[in-house]
């Protein structure tokens, strides 16, 4: 397949994060089609931002690989798609690999996410992938599973996709990887309200926003539950088309002025 596909890579923690050479290993299995835009520091949580009214600069780092002062994943794959490669697009854009896992309602937040929901908008499919972390523990993020498995799993998803209304996020759990007990396409965990919280800082007067506990109860077939239970290398696809049909349908007709 190697000179086939034309891959855009991207990621939320930055251009010099480790994940983003562990999505570079994953995508030159692939192909050898492969650029990198990415933002020159950590964007986490900035989710489809884009930066308007703002100057952006973008600068070669290596050969296929660009960095983008304060940019958001969306605004590299904007830069990616209609301009670096706008004499042919890609056909695949991947956004990662994530420091940490990405579930649930958390996805609406991800900068991670929005890479692959951007890709997928201007027309290439879309894969966000993340590898969890031990966050109880505070252990360092190990890339095994998502260096081992990373490839397999986006060629699997290829060759199941269908148009592009659709881009899906990927977690590889914790643990060794003869301790992954396979590939599930699950949806996300719909949390009973959010799980952002405002958490005190140390400092006077201060505060963080931050996730201090996972909102109860879980679904036991969602992707939380099986990434952390069933260590379980989780597919969820996501449907671009946002409206809520069942609520068309209830309120067509019954909205009137007067």
């Amino acid at each position: 397949m190697a000179g086939a596909l034309r891959i855009l890579l991207t990621n939320d923690d930055g251009v010099d994060a480790p994940g983003i050479a562990v999505l570079r290993k994953i995508a030159l299995e692939l192909s050898d089609d492969v650029w990198v835009v990415a933002p020159d520091g950590n964007q986490s949580g900035a989710g489809h931002r884009f930066t308007f009214g703002r100057e952006l600069e973008a600068k070669e780092r290596d050969a296929r690989v660009f960095a983008i002062d304060g940019a958001s994943p969306a605004d590299c794959v904007v830069y990616g798609c209609t301009h670096l490669l706008k004499d042919r697009l890609p056909d695949l854009v991947l956004s990662g690999v994530n420091n940490g896992q990405n579930l649930g309602d958390i996805i609406h937040c991800s900068g991670t996410a929005a890479g692959a929901r951007e890709g997928a908008l201007q027309g290439a499919i879309g894969i966000a992938l993340s590898q969890a972390v031990d966050y109880i523990h505070g252990y360092d993020v190990v890339w095994e599973n998502a260096a081992r498995y990373g490839a397999e799993v986006v060629r699997q998803i290829l060759a199941g996709a269908d148009g592009r209304d659709t881009f899906y996020n990927v977690n590889f759990p914790l643990g060794e990887p003869d301790e992954v007990s396979g590939i599930r396409v699950v949806p996300p965990q719909r949390f009973s309200r959010s799980p952002f919280r405002y958490y005190q800082s140390q400092n006077p007067d201060k505060f963080f926003v931050a996730v201090p506990e996972t909102p109860m109860p879980l679904d036991r077939h969602a992707d939380f539950e099986v990434l952390t239970r069933d260590r379980a290398i989780t597919v969820t696809p996501i449907s671009l088309v946002q409206t809520d049909t069942g609520a068309l349908a209830r309120l067509e007709g019954k909205l009137r002025l007067g």
